[in-house]
């Protein structure tokens, strides 16, 4: 049974646990490297030295301690720091991220230096909704990778950011090459991108470090934020992890939801038999998963039940989350064949539901579609440096307008929308 209500629910989480410190702390910056306003946006050769002295922290794991107390780190930064051997507790080594600190423990450590995976800036357009001195907000076109992985090593948009940013040799770091395949949720993923080559580097452009906070997968539009020095990406990376930042994705589904509105909170794991698709995972099924809750409304019924326009809010940043949640629920996003919206589905539903002179147009529109119809139209979050909430949209792009037209204008129920481009005049009152 869905877990799907007619009204949504909501998740409440728990605060991050606050553990206090010795006022003896010794914390100390070899290297100053700070943005005009003062905050930090290097932490290289930052050096931590404390004793634990309050009761209750053996399940804390040794990289949540450190960066609760240098402030502004990544996770990821501290944690290649750790696995780098650059941390020791009561004079020993501990190389283990996971390692759980105890009372009395002497913490000694040393933030290391980003090692770098080699990237090349090339010049690809990029469609800039937002620039400033901290964040860069883009809205990524289809069919285009975030960032270089095995098979995409160039074309992607960090290739297009590092030009935009003028670092033409620069690296990524803290997670290595991802694949889209790779189980790396927003709350993990963490892609610093900074120059390799650090005596070109003498002047204030060199402090900029786009890092990639979250993703979008290649079919995907729409739009995604880059933090432009280690400071925003930092906290960034924080509010994702907090599920603090709005985000409202369009889609066009296969056929309609049961519900017009609802929830759906099923976990996410990889799919055994095939390792680029992720599953929803129910019962005793083998395998990890983890937690993932998406929030669905139906915006326009398309096509007399055919399809429909879906409007979806994220709680969790699971890979493929609104893909795998919209098969579980019966309905796989139009032109999506990894999760069964496959052209012959879509068909399936349109023929017996739409006049055969519409029918024939679709046929020929559904034939072409290349990706997911899944656009991310609605970003919002608090910017890193300023605390001021900052919203975004974007329209869907010409492949998803070029679809929704027809769809809607195929509806001849009296309660549908009458205008051809109906759908198109609902997702722009849903992106104000």
């Amino acid at each position: 049974m869905l877990a799907l209500t007619s009204s949504p629910t909501f998740c409440q989480f728990p605060p991050r646990q606050t553990i206090g410190f010795r006022v003896s702390t010794f914390v100390k910056a070899f290297s100053t490297t700070s943005s005009a306003d003062g905050v930090r946006t290097n932490y290289e050769g930052v050096k931590l030295e404390e004793k634990v002295t309050v009761e209750g922290v053996a399940k804390t794991r040794l990289d949540a301690w450190i960066s609760s107390k240098i402030n502004g780190i990544s996770r990821a930064r501290v944690q290649s720091s750790i696995r780098a051997g650059l941390v020791c507790v009561n004079g020993r080594v501990v190389d283990k991220v996971s390692y759980g600190v105890r009372t009395g423990d002497e913490i000694n450590c040393t933030i290391a230096k980003l090692q770098p995976l080699r990237a090349d800036a090339e010049d690809i357009p990029l469609d800039i909704t937002y620039e400033d001195d901290h964040v860069l907000v883009v809205n990524k076109p289809p069919h285009m990778v975030v960032h270089p992985a095995p098979g995409n090593p160039r074309g992607t948009l960090v290739n297009a950011i590092l030009n935009h940013c003028s670092l033409p040799n620069v690296a990524l770091t803290d997670v290595g090459w991802l694949s889209e395949a790779d189980d790396v949720s927003e709350d993990d993923l963490n892609i610093d991108i900074h120059p390799t080559d650090q005596t070109t580097c003498e002047d204030a452009s060199c402090s900029i470090r786009p890092g990639i906070v979250h993703r979008l997968d290649k079919g995907t539009s729409g739009l995604l934020v880059v933090a432009k020095d280690e400071h925003s990406h930092a906290h960034l990376a924080e509010q994702f992890k907090a599920h603090t930042v709005t985000r409202v994705y369009l889609s066009v589904t296969s056929g309609v939801p049961t519900y017009a509105s609802g929830r759906v909170e099923v976990p996410i794991g990889r799919d055994l038999n095939n390792r680029i698709r992720m599953t929803a995972v129910t019962g005793h099924k083998s395998g990890p998963a983890r937690h993932a809750a998406s929030r669905y409304k139906v915006l326009e019924v398309l096509a007399n039940g055919g399809a429909a326009l879906v409007e979806w809010r994220l709680e969790t940043g699971r890979t493929h989350q609104i893909r795998v949640h919209a098969k579980y629920m019966g309905i796989p996003l139009l032109g999506d064949e990894l999760y069964g919206g496959t052209k012959d589905m879509a068909l399936s539903l349109l023929r017996p539901r739409t006049p055969s002179t519409c029918y024939l147009q679709l046929s020929d529109l559904v034939s072409s579609i290349e990706r997911p119809c899944l656009h991310a139209m609605v970003l919002g979050f608090k910017h890193p440096c300023t605390g001021k909430y900052m919203h975004f949209s974007c329209p869907p792009p010409a492949d998803l307008a070029e679809i929704l037209s027809p769809l809607s204008g195929a509806s001849t129920l009296p309660f549908k929308g009458q205008q051809a481009n109906s759908a198109l005049d609902v997702c722009k009152d849903q992106g104000r």
